[in-house]
């Protein structure tokens, strides 16, 4: 619902820009306390002013005439206002300062900016990534009613200060529906997609200037979480009396041999395996996310999973590799796994993915380029974050180096 406006329009001039006696006058347009000013392009002598009453004192036809110009001012910017009113438009002091002008008309509002990125990219981006920009245009919706008493605001208003109070209030700001505030990486990802957006609008050429140009994201270097081989051990031995607690363990597992995530292990079927170049079997499919295609040949302990879920009447049902479970209460499931296993991090399905990338490939010697091809990455770079928190793939490196050097050392001293 529109947050009802408050709007007043004001004729003054200032004494500080005499000049002759005389001074410029200005229309002062206000809502919801946010004011903007309109020079009229009109001057009148200063002792001639009535500042109380916003014209022009005495009947002199010169008076007369600028009372006149005013009260024509005055009906067109009411009409500006009412205009707006009617098309159900936003409501600023800039706003009806644009209709006044006849400017709005060029001028793009955020929503219309949201509306237009949103059914572009609905066939483009995964509908997961489409949640997020939406939760960021609610979080921007709620920032306009607090910071300006409205819910919209033309393009051409957003400078700096803007994205800067709205990265303010994302990190202040405190969530109904759970505890935790939101972190300062989260806070970036949602004025990265702002910054999408109103790049696209600058490219559009829907605004003059890019207000990001000067603001530079601060994110917080964070190293992923992955299980170490003790604790992956202990996880495959673990066993439950409850069936689906069970199968939740045997889809972590899968995605700790395979490095593939929730939600593209639920659409994976018989027909994903296929043989690869080696004669043996290859998992192929497409991560959901980035519509990049991956190739996977299959560890024993996937093919173990597999198998052992072939005749799975859920498996049968719905055509899938292995059982679909919905993420709901996955990880809830997991923490007690790890609880009762005495896996002290917070284990999340997402960390199976971490695992694949660290226990299972990079500390086993495979190449960074290999692991960026397993996991679906576009960028090494990506893939980079994994490889800079394996410290004892970098022990054991620096160990072989060690001893290379030593028994060159006495090569040399033998031969001489």
């Amino acid at each position: 619902m529109r947050a009802r406006s408050t709007f007043s329009l004001l004729f003054w001039v200032t004494a500080s820009r005499t000049k002759n006696n005389q001074v410029p006058i200005y229309a002062r347009i206000t809502v919801n306390g946010k004011r903007v000013n309109i020079s009229l392009k009109r001057k009148v002598f200063i002792s001639d002013w009535d500042s109380k009453l916003g014209k022009v004192k005495g009947n002199k036809q010169n008076a007369k005439l600028l009372n006149q110009y005013l009260n024509q001012i005055r009906n067109k910017v009411y009409e500006a206002y009412e205009e707006l009113l009617s098309e159900n438009k936003l409501i600023t002091s800039q706003a009806i300062k644009a209709r006044f002008l006849g400017e709005d008309e060029k001028s793009r509002s955020l929503i219309e900016l949201f509306d237009y990125h949103n059914e572009l990219m609905e066939q483009k981006l995964h509908k997961d990534t489409m949640k997020h920009y939406r939760t960021t245009q609610k979080y921007l919706k709620q920032f306009l009613v607090k910071k300006y008493n409205t819910d919209n605001l033309f393009l051409n208003s957003l400078n700096y200060a803007f994205i800067v109070d709205f990265e303010y209030y994302l990190k202040a700001y405190q969530p109904t529906d759970h505890q935790r505030k939101i972190s300062n990486n989260t806070a970036m990802k949602h004025l990265q997609r702002l910054r999408k957006m109103v790049t696209m609008a600058f490219h559009l050429e829907w605004i003059d200037r890019d207000p990001f140009v000067r603001f530079k994201s601060k994110f917080e270097k964070r190293e992923r979480e992955f299980l170490s081989t003790t604790e992956l051990q202990s996880l495959e031995e673990f066993s439950s009396e409850v069936n689906r607690i069970n199968i939740v363990k045997d889809l972590f597992i899968f995605s700790c041999y395979t490095g593939i995530s929730f939600i593209d292990m639920n659409g994976l079927t018989k027909n994903n395996i296929v043989k690869g170049i080696d004669g043996n079997d290859w998992i192929v499919t497409k991560r959901q996310k980035t519509k990049t295609p991956v190739k996977i040949p299959i560890l024993q302990q996937a093919k173990e999973l597999i198998i052992k879920y072939q005749d799975n009447p859920r498996v049968i049902t719905a055509n899938s590799l292995l059982p679909i479970l919905s993420n709901q209460k996955i990880n809830s499931y997991l923490k007690e796994i790890a609880d009762i296993c005495g896996i002290k991090k917070n284990l999340t399905f997402h960390m199976a993915r971490h695992t694949f990338a660290t226990t299972i490939t990079l500390s086993n010697g495979v190449p960074i380029e290999t692991v960026s091809k397993l996991l679906g990455h576009k960028k090494i770079a990506t893939t980079q974050i994994y490889a800079r928190v394996i410290e004892k793939k970098v022990s054991e490196d620096m160990r072989k180096l060690s001893t290379a050097l030593s028994q060159n050392k006495m090569k040399r001293t033998i031969n001489n």
